[in-house]
């Protein structure tokens, strides 16, 4: 029987959340400030997936939790020191997606194997020369009888190491106009032809890489929407993606810390410290205010609208703030890669930095979310 959480009063959701993490989730990925790979998931997702909670913002009737904003907000911050995997593309991205344009042969392959972990999905959308000007994608797929063949290559890929699948925006047709040209196919990544490498970043992590795509053979079935109309498909997908990276959960991470180191140096005692976390903090209560409002948006069934760009910069550049605060108050503990406790918090704070510097880059740069606001919402003239 499915349970209507949204019913439940906000306090005794809270406590199930958190009772339910507190006795389950492993204590060595605990507050680990990285992104998880599968390797380290793969034993505590079954465990997420038996409770029924992989997806919490998925319709009931697909298998999520159907959670309201409200809940969605609680159930992040009973989640603070619960590490992500690489499950957002199939669940926050792909999952969504799916259940808005797919058919319903595609809903029954798929969104069960999002579910169990069985499926892995990577998104291939940039390109050497193709990052912020997304339509200028060169990735091809031609049609041959009931198979595309796809020919080109994606970078920037996140956590790809991580997946299975692939799901890619790719030109069908050269002789219209850069945007209706374009088509969302899924890829299985370990068809012949696939090439995946890994791309060190700052921190000695491969948590970005590169796709090549050679002569590489997808089923027509695979198709997301209709042929040359992925960039509609690829505009709602979009939406979910600035939901997901505005979603207010990395700024309480950081925030929490940036209180912990405060509070282990006596800078809570400071009245420039106090008024610097003051400000921080109730940046991230309005951060906590819009995202909840896009997020009705999309429970109630409407599409997200080109605000939704203010949901990412603001998250975004808030995080960046945060962790640059917390790199000052460490002070000389500020600058090292080792593990260090604060107020009983571990914590890697030149880690936390260096995973906030590139937010504001992916999923369209902040300039571009302000030529967005320029554009479509203040409607100034280009």
């Amino acid at each position: 029987m499915t349970t209507d959480w949204n019913s439940m009063d906000n306090e005794s959701f809270r406590a199930q959340v958190r009772d339910f993490y507190d006795r389950n989730y492993p204590a060595e990925l605990r507050n680990v400030w990285r992104y998880l790979t599968w390797d380290e998931v793969k034993d505590w997702w079954p465990k997420l997936y038996a409770k029924g909670w992989a997806a919490p913002s998925w319709p009931a009737e697909h298998g999520g939790m159907g959670l309201d904003a409200t809940k969605q907000l609680i159930f992040h911050e009973e989640r603070l020191d619960v590490s992500r995997g690489p499950d957002f593309g199939g669940i926050v991205l792909l999952g969504p997606v799916l259940i808005e344009f797919g058919t319903p042969a595609q809903k029954r392959e798929y969104l069960p194997k999002i579910l169990s972990g069985e499926h892995r999905w990577a998104q291939g959308y940039s390109e050497p020369n193709a990052g912020s000007d997304l339509a200028s994608l060169r990735t091809e797929a031609v049609l041959d009888g009931d198979e595309f063949v796809v020919n080109g290559q994606k970078i920037w890929t996140s956590w790809c190491l991580s997946c299975n699948q692939m799901f890619a925006l790719v030109r069908t047709d050269k002789t219209v106009k850069k945007q209706e040209g374009i088509s969302m196919l899924l890829i299985d990544l370990k068809a012949p032809g696939v090439t995946v490498r890994g791309i060190q970043n700052l921190s000695g992590n491969q948590s970005f890489c590169e796709v090549f795509f050679d002569n590489v053979r997808v089923p027509r079935a695979n198709l997301v929407g209709e042929l040359n109309k992925g960039w509609t498909v690829s505009k709602a997908l979009v939406g979910f993606e600035r939901l997901l990276v505005g979603n207010p959960r990395h700024c309480l991470f950081a925030l929490e810390r940036l209180r912990a180191i405060g509070q282990a140096h006596g800078l809570m005692r400071d009245a420039c410290f106090v008024d610097r976390f003051t400000q921080l903090r109730l940046d991230v209560e309005d951060l906590g205010a819009l995202y909840e409002r896009f997020c009705d948006i999309v429970r109630s069934g409407g599409v997200l609208p080109p605000e939704v760009s203010m949901l990412k910069l603001f998250a975004t550049e808030t995080v960046q703030r945060i962790t640059e605060a917390m790199l000052e108050a460490a002070q000389g503990l500020g600058g090292t890669r080792d593990e260090q406790v604060f107020d009983g918090l571990p914590m890697d704070i030149l880690g936390i930095y260096y995973l906030a510097r590139p937010t504001t880059i992916g999923g369209g740069s902040s300039e571009v979310q302000r030529n967005i606001m320029s554009k479509l919402v203040l409607q100034l003239p280009g």
